[in-house]
Parts: structure tokens; sequence; C-alpha cells
């Protein structure tokens, strides 16, 4: 169980609120897709939620032990257990898929391991392992850029699996994706939640939150407005967080 208790986020050297005291709980296994329109602080919110951004206040509670109390940022060992997935994904393009998978992205795995590419036989195993699961394995000594964009996508879900994330926050994970190349990855963080028991929570187009996820998550102005499991939103919600 993960409890959210009162998130509020400033920017803008702390003046300008964007997270208005949001407060939700989820447990492990569950799909939340986040919509509202541009502007409503689903990126802000998935990063907080991923320890990428320290909160300026609330509590954030995970199977009972308090990892953040009226803000902060969280501890490293808490944050090598959360990935963050960017539109884009930060993959080195001169670097093989495997290698990308390897060296983790930062919060995930030490700097020497980053700066120096070091690993060991087991972890070169468990990366080979991962990429053959979601269909990458002919691509694990390709560069990063000459793949496509789901199959990077897919190496950058690897990689957080590897550096042992239980919790992934994906920030339109889909965006510029052709609907084929989209499906399957929609697909892939769906069965991690199905067959892996991962929690992810992913900023998506409505459309795909309805087809996708367990639950939906209306943010619009900062405040989380919706919170609906098992249905797709009716028109008055959606005219709620202004996506009608």
């Amino acid at each position: 169980m993960i409890k959210v208790n009162n998130l509020k986020k400033s920017v803008e050297g702390n003046t300008k609120e964007v997270l208005h005291g949001i407060s939700a709980e989820f447990e492990a296994g569950e799909m939340i897709g986040v919509v509202g329109p541009s502007g409503s602080g689903k990126s802000i919110l998935l990063q907080c939620l991923a320890l990428r951004e320290s909160w300026n206040d609330g509590d954030y509670t995970w199977d009972d032990k308090t990892i953040i109390r009226g803000g902060g940022k969280g501890a490293r060992k808490y944050r090598s257990k959360c990935a963050y997935l960017e539109q884009n994904p930060t993959l080195n393009p001169e670097k093989t898929a495997l290698k990308n998978v390897l060296i983790g992205q930062a919060g995930q795995t030490s700097l020497l391991r980053r700066l120096t590419g070091m690993v060991r036989s087991d972890d070169y195993m468990g990366a080979m392992d991962e990429l053959e699961k979601f269909g990458l394995l002919d691509k694990a000594h390709l560069k990063a850029g000459n793949l496509s964009g789901g199959e990077r996508q897919r190496v950058a879900i690897c990689r957080a699996l590897v550096h042992g994330a239980g919790f992934i926050a994906a920030d339109e994970p889909v965006i510029g994706l052709d609907p084929h190349s989209a499906d399957k990855v929609m697909a892939t963080l769906k069965n991690l939640c199905t067959e892996q028991g991962k929690t992810v929570v992913a900023a998506l187009p409505i459309e795909l939150a309805e087809r996708f996820c367990t639950r939906i998550w209306g943010i619009y102005d900062g405040e989380l407005k919706l919170d609906i499991k098992g249905r797709r939103l009716t028109g008055e919600e959606k005219r709620q967080i202004d996506l009608a």
C-alpha cells in the first residue's frame, strides 16, 4: 500500500504552488491513468511520486513506512525502487540497448556504474532475460540511436525492472508512437501490473487510460478532482477536468 497525504509542490522559487494538497492511496498491481489538460500538473505529480522532485509539504508512506514527512525528497534507498519514464527515454544513443539497460538511470544506480559501465555477470544475464521477455533480444547489441521509439521505451522499461523498480511513473510513454507501437508499450506496462504485481501510474490520453487502466485520476489545476475505478469517465466527469 502506498499513501500520499496532502502533497504540495511549488516551483519558480517556491512561490507558485502547482500541486494543491493531493491525497490518494493505491495498491501493488494497480495501473493508474492520470488524465487532464496540458498544464494541470500531471508531469510534476509523477516526478514527485517517483521521488525525482522534492515535496514542499505532505507525507508519503510505503507499506506503513513513512519516507517523506512534511516535505522533502525521500531516502535514496526508496528512490532506487522507483522508475520515472520520460516522454522520450533518456538513453545513450551510442551505447547498445543492453548497455543502456545495465548502466541504469539516475537515482537507480551508482554514479560510478553509470560513468564506467562496470557490471557483474549476473547483472548481464538479468538484463538479457528482461530484453527477451519484451521481444528485444535481437536488439540487445544495437545502438539505442538505431531503435524505434517504441523499442526505446521498452528498453527503458527493462532498465527499470533490472534495477529493482517496483513502482513506475510514466509521463506520456506513448506520445509520438504509431498506434501499433503504442499498444505494445501499453500492453507491456499492463502486464507488469497483472503478472508481476508492479504499480504503474502513467499520464495518458483519456482513450488509452480507459482501455488499459484499472483506475483513472483526473487532475485539474493541480488538484485531484476524480478517482474512478473500473469504468470509463462520464461526460460530466470529463467536463470537470476540461476534457469534454
